[in-house]
C-alpha cells in the first residue's frame, strides 16, 4: 500500500511540474503564425508627447527617435501604429530594440536603467499604466532595452500580452543618459525570430 503511495505522489508531482511551465517551449512557441512579422519602421510615425499624455507634433526625418535631446529622466515620444495594422492573436511574442545616443549624437553602448517602452492600446485612455507592470491600457512594459537585464531586445523576446492591436508605443529616457533613442525594430513572433 505505502508502495502504490508513493507511485500516486511520483506522478502527482511530475504532473505538476509539467503544468507549471508556463515559458512555453524553447522552439517555435506554438500560435501557428508562421513566419515572424517583422515591422517596415517606415510605416511608422513618431510624435512629441504633448501635455495631458496627447500626441503632439510629428517628429520629421522619417526616423522613430527624438530629435530634441532628453535632459530629465522620463522624457518620451510615442511612435503611432496603423490601425488595424497586425494581428496579434497569430503571434505570442514581440523582440523591440533600440539605439541609444550621447548629446553630440554619437552612439552609446546600452545598459539596464537606460530606457522604457510600452504599448498603449487605446490613444485617448491612460498611456502610463502601473510603474512597473503591464496595466489594462498597457499591455507590454519592458524596462532594461538592450541592457544586461534586457528581454524584450533578445531574439526570443517576451510575451507581448494584447488582446487588440496596440494603438501606439511610449519611449522613454529612464535617466539623463541618453539624450537621443532610436526605434531600430518591432518584430512579432513565435519564438522563431532569429537575427540575420
Amino acid at each position: 500500500m505505502k508502495k502504490l503511495g508513493m507511485i500516486l505522489a511520483i506522478i502527482a508531482i511530475v504532473a505538476l511540474a509539467g503544468c507549471g511551465s508556463s515559458g512555453g517551449s524553447s522552439g517555435g512557441g506554438g500560435g501557428g503564425g508562421g513566419a515572424p512579422f517583422i515591422v517596415d519602421l517606415s510605416t511608422l510615425t513618431a510624435a512629441e508627447v504633448a501635455a495631458g499624455d496627447k500626441v503632439g507634433a510629428t517628429i520629421p526625418g522619417g526616423t522613430l527617435k527624438n530629435q530634441k535631446p532628453f535632459t530629465k529622466p522620463w522624457e518620451n515620444f510615442i511612435v503611432l501604429f496603423p490601425e488595424n495594422w497586425v494581428d496579434v492573436s497569430k503571434y505570442q511574442r514581440i523582440t523591440i530594440t533600440l539605439k541609444y545616443y550621447n548629446a553630440s549624437g554619437a552612439e552609446i553602448e546600452p545598459a539596464d536603467s537606460m530606457a522604457q517602452v510600452n504599448f498603449v492600446t487605446d490613444i485617448n485612455g491612460d498611456w502610463r499604466g502601473p510603474a512597473m507592470d503591464p496595466g489594462p491600457n498597457t499591455p507590454l512594459k519592458q524596462q532594461n532595452i538592450g541592457g544586461y537585464s534586457g528581454m524584450v531586445n533578445k531574439d526570443r523576446g517576451v510575451r507581448h500580452g494584447c488582446a487588440v492591436p496596440p494603438s501606439a508605443m511610449i519611449v522613454q529616457a529612464a535617466q539623463t543618459t541618453p539624450a537621443f533613442i532610436e526605434v531600430t525594430g518591432i518584430i512579432w513572433h513565435n519564438g522563431d525570430y532569429k537575427t540575420e
